[in-house]
């Protein structure tokens, strides 16, 4: 019994040297040698050799100065990679796609060639009439539950402003808790709609969005105000502008512009895709190095050209661009924006 017991711990010796130490140990110095930069994470450096990212992983860009990935149902989290595995039939992804195309879609023929939709969704918003009937936002709020209540649970100070709100108006909050007694200590999305149902009639054809002013102390301040216009009545209202307007011929925009990947963490974006996008990271650079702006597009378009590569050297599919490797090419070649 001891034979075979001392064979087996020889054996398992022998297993972990192998496959524990001169196994892994070998994988890690021919990555070293031979692919250092895939096998230390396919880290990419600034100009000034700090570390900003890797290639592989998408990250998000606020600037106009930047071309944006895909959007991310994981928030751009390397630790939670994550598709919104929305159904199709699900309003909280029509929600999203409207969401993004609200700001950037163009009209594609008639007299409006080629302009921007959200100057008429800012003034179809104002009249703050839907399908013929008064106050637009209490009518978004009751046919979305589900969005209503992902704005206010949206940003944190979306929740406080809500919750300013219903200490201001103690009687509504009371009728609300006697129509649900099953929910007598209601929380602030519980009350996202009856929220809105008020701040309707109290500020016809506006939208409750931060607003970023300078405080007296001289540093930046966010509260919520009405508004009447910006990029969330464009985001926000596109879908119920497109139902009151399905006749407006409007430009295609491409999916991944709009649609997230299975990961959320996608690097790269379609030519197609940055092309789209090109007007306004050339208008934007143009303006603050004070230069052309057709002679700034060329140059960006070029530098899109240079970085564009296709699955299987050029052999199949259309081409992509890395996102981080593109916006690092732009602060090359132009400074990073203040």
């Amino acid at each position: 019994m001891f034979r075979y017991l001392s064979k087996s711990i020889v054996l398992l010796l022998f297993s972990v040297i192998i496959l524990c130490v001169i196994y892994p140990g070998a994988v890690w110095v021919i990555g070293q040698v031979f692919f250092p930069f895939q096998a230390n994470g396919s880290l990419v450096k600034a100009p000034d050799g700090t570390v900003v990212g890797s290639r592989l992983i998408a990250q998000p860009f606020t600037k106009d100065e930047y071309f944006q990935p895909r959007p991310s149902a994981a928030s751009y989290d390397a630790s939670a990679s994550a598709s919104s595995t929305y159904a199709a039939s699900n309003y909280l992804l029509r929600n999203r796609v409207a969401g993004a195309l609200g700001p950037i879609v163009k009209y594609k023929s008639g007299s409006k060639a080629g302009r921007l939709v959200a100057p008429d969704i800012e003034a179809w918003f104002q009249q703050d009439k839907f399908q013929g009937n008064p106050h637009i936002v209490a009518q978004w709020a009751d046919l979305h539950n589900a969005v209503a209540q992902a704005w206010v649970t949206g940003d944190p100070t979306h929740g406080s402003y809500v919750d300013a709100w219903s200490k201001a108006h103690p009687d509504l909050v009371a009728k609300w808790i006697k129509d649900n007694p099953s929910t007598p200590q209601p929380k602030a999305p519980d009350l996202a709609v009856l929220f809105f149902e008020n701040f309707s009639q109290d500020h016809p054809g506006m939208f409750p969005s931060a607003i970023t002013q300078t405080g007296a102390d001289g540093k930046p301040q966010t509260s919520i105000q009405p508004v009447k216009e910006g990029s969330d009545i464009q985001s926000t209202f596109f879908d119920m502008w497109r139902q009151e307007n399905p006749q407006a011929d409007l430009q295609d925009v491409p999916g991944d512009l709009v649609m997230a990947s299975g990961s959320g963490l996608d690097p790269d974006i379609t030519l197609e895709n940055a092309e789209f996008q090109l007007d306004r990271v050339a208008g934007k650079w143009a303006d603050d190095t004070k230069r052309g702006a057709a002679d700034v597009r060329k140059q960006i378009d070029q530098i899109l050209q240079a970085n564009a590569s296709a699955p299987f050297g050029g052999l199949a599919g259309e081409k992509f661009v890395n996102v981080l490797e593109v916006n690092l090419e732009l602060c090359k070649r132009y400074e990073v924006p203040k």
